[in-house]
């Protein structure tokens, strides 16, 4: 895990509250496997059902001394793990009023994305798939319309990257992170899958400042006629 860290050149590391041993420090932790020096620790509430169950996971990890930053997951469905939205909305409300930055993982919908940042949310983080599945972005048409119509807070694709070109995408549409796990810890290779994820980032980011070139529907000459010299005998 360390070496992925160094080879994705991350600087935020999400933790699953739930999951990691907060009291006795004297037995082995994740924690113990992240230089916090050079990389800042983003507590999640996954596994949480409700938004009162959400809150208070939130609340042990400042009380712990993770942070006071929180990856908000209310999920609604078991077996897909979709968020429950109306719960998201509830807890991010809640947390935002107790001071907490709150990056909800949400679902690809505007009306819903623009409500979460009405209650405060610092960044809305819409899933491009189901956790853990790898099957890439599914719906690109609305993550391009969350993209043009939100403009006053980040937006990171959360959950379904795959591989390297799931990222690229992400990045070119305009995101300006890509949060991913499964991506690299169920690769052959995953501290080289790691690097690949770093490239993907950088190169999609690159591209999208760069602007694409239009798309067309007929070939166009790649070396055009205007602005050369024609000559007959």
């Amino acid at each position: 895990m360390a070496r992925c860290h160094a080879a994705a050149g991350t600087e935020m590391v999400t933790l699953a509250v739930r999951r990691v041993n907060l009291t006795d420090r004297s037995k082995e932790s994740e924690l113990d496997f992240i230089d916090r020096s050079k990389i800042h620790i983003l507590p999640n509430t996954a596994a949480c059902y409700t938004a009162e169950d959400a809150i208070r996971t939130a609340r042990l990890a400042r009380e712990v001394g993770l942070s006071n930053w929180i990856k908000l997951e209310v999920i609604g469905d078991e077996k897909t793990l979709f968020p429950d939205n109306e719960g998201l909305l509830e807890a991010t409300r809640v947390l935002v009023k107790e001071g907490f930055v709150v990056l909800p993982y949400t679902t690809d919908d505007l009306v819903n994305a623009r409500k979460l940042i009405d209650a405060g949310a610092a960044a809305v983080m819409p899933l491009a798939a189901p956790i853990g599945s790898g099957l890439g972005i599914q719906n690109v048409t609305n993550l391009k319309i969350l993209r043009e119509a939100i403009t006053n807070v980040p937006l990171i694709v959360d959950a379904g990257v795959g591989t390297a070109s799931d990222a690229a995408i992400a990045m070119e549409l305009g995101y300006d992170g890509v949060l991913l796990n499964t991506a690299i810890a169920e690769a052959d290779d995953s501290e080289r899958m790691a690097h690949a994820m770093k490239l993907a980032v950088e190169a999609g980011r690159a591209a999208f400042l760069a602007g694409r070139m239009p798309r067309r529907e007929y070939a166009v000459a790649s070396s055009p006629l205007a602005g050369t010299i024609a000559s007959t005998a």
